[in-house]
Parts: C-alpha cells; sequence; structure tokens
C-alpha cells in the first residue's frame, strides 16, 4: 500500500540559539534575518511549496515574538506547541506535539536548515520517498563536501538501498543530516516524555534496519552561527538571478 504524503510538518524552533549570540541576545534564533527574511519564514515558505497545509511550530525561548510572528502567516496554518514551562529537546519537543499532528507521517524541519535547490524540489523528493511499510523515518542528507556551515566529519553512511548506519569513532563518512526528517507514528512506539533527543528514537530504528536516508541535491546551509548566516548571505547573493 501507498502511503500518503504527509502534509503536516513539525517545525523546531525552542531552542536557546546560542551558537547564534549576540544576535538571538534580543530574538530567538528562529527570527533571525536571512536575505531580509527570518529562518522561520525560510522554512515555512519552503514547507507551503511542497504542499504542507498545516505546521507545528514549538516555542520556547522569546515565545511571545514567535507567536506574534506567526499571526502573519496563513500558507501553511501555523499552530503553537507551547513549551514556555520546560525546554524538551527535539524527541521531546515533538512528543508533546503528537495530538497536535495526528497520527499520520509528517514533517520535522529544524529552522536553521535551508539550501539552494539542484534540480527537483528536495523537499518534494522526501515527501514523495517515504514509504512507512519500510521506514520508521526518512532523512535528508546533506553531502558534507557540498556543504556550509558544517566542518565535522559527518553523521552516516547510506547502503545502496538507502538504509542508514552512523559514524563509527575515528571514522569519515560522506553525509550529514540536513535536520529535515519524516516520522511515521511507529518512529513514538513507547518513546518517552520529558526532555530527551530524537536520536534516542533513530537509534532504536537503526537497530531495526527501519531508518532510511535521500541525499539533498544542491547546497546545505547549517544557519547556526553568525559566521554561517554571512557565509549563507553571500552564497544566496551569488546565485540569485540576475
Amino acid at each position: 500500500m501507498t502511503t500518503a504524503r504527509p502534509t503536516t510538518a513539525m517545525v523546531l524552533a525552542a531552542g536557546l540559539g546560542v551558537r547564534m549570540r549576540p544576535l538571538t541576545d534580543d530574538r530567538p534564533k528562529p527570527l533571525v534575518a536571512l536575505q531580509g527574511r527570518t529562518l522561520l519564514d525560510h522554512v515555512l515558505d519552503r514547507l507551503a511549496s511542497a504542499g504542507i497545509t498545516r505546521a507545528i511550530v514549538n516555542v520556547h525561548y522569546r515565545a511571545d515574538q514567535i507567536v506574534e510572528h506567526l499571526k502573519g502567516r496563513t500558507h501553511p496554518q501555523t499552530v503553537v506547541s507551547d513549551e514556555r514551562d520546560a525546554l524538551l529537546d527535539t524527541g521531546g519537543g515533538v512528543v508533546r506535539a503528537l495530538p497536535l499532528l495526528g497520527s499520520a507521517p509528517f514533517v520535522v524541519h529544524n529552522s536553521d536548515s535551508v539550501w539552494i535547490e539542484e534540480g527537483n524540489p528536495n523537499l518534494d523528493r522526501l515527501l514523495t520517498a517515504f514509504d512507512a511499510a519500510r521506514m520508521d523515518s526518512l532523512m535528508l542528507l546533506a553531502p558534507t563536501a557540498q556543504s556550509l556551515g558544517y566542518d565535522g566529519p559527518g553523521d552516516f553512511a547510506m547502503d545502496d538501498q538507502g538504509r542508514l548506519r552512523r559514524r563509527r569513532p575515528d571514522e569519515t563518512v560522506p553525509f550529514a543530516f540536513a535536520g529535515v526528517s519524516i516520522a511515521g507514528p511507529a518512529l513514538f512506539t513507547d518513546a518517552p516524555h520529558g526532555p530527551f533527543s530524537l536520536n534516542r528514537l533513530w537509534d532504536r530504528s537503526l537497530a531495526a534496519g527501519r531508518l532510511y536516508g535521500l541525499v539533498l541535491h544542491g547546497v546545505w546551509m547549517h544557519v547556526g552561527t553568525p559566521q554561517a548566516l554571512i557565509e549563507a548571505e553571500a552564497r544566496l547573493a551569488a546565485t540569485a538571478p540576475a
């Protein structure tokens, strides 16, 4: 049976933005501007273009600013998941939002992940490729050699079927997680409550052979620091139509 294409997304926007200081001294990182638009709007615009009609946005640090900003959005429809009482990390944040997300597969999108497309839109490719029968989660993976704002040894290796394994100690692997994935309900079976990382659930799926990847086509930009923001501005300006 073909998996229905997801139309809902979870946007992770509750972090403290420590690495983006001083730009986040007076605003949350999702509201830092890149080429005149907030990082959050870059993400929401891309989701809307891919057919996502509803986005759950979690908030914690300077939450009121994000709530106010979202009042101006209609596409996609946005709903706030409030974490002002406690920062729940990526996994805990999604678990709290599950009643808002529903029982169908959904996109999970970091608010600091942007990219320059090459060919068919990457998010569209990801939505089309997800298969809940085989996958707990499908990750968008960026080739580290073509990424901006990332200088690590990579996160995952991938076999010819798209199954993932984590980088071993002292190993360099070709792909970094690009901050976007699709999650099926099976990923959250017996998930804990309270603060925890999605890595905990991904490791369980890795052990079951149900964590898959799709390679991003284009240039991924992890906009997590002021320097990465400057570099992303320059790269986007260089590729803008004349």
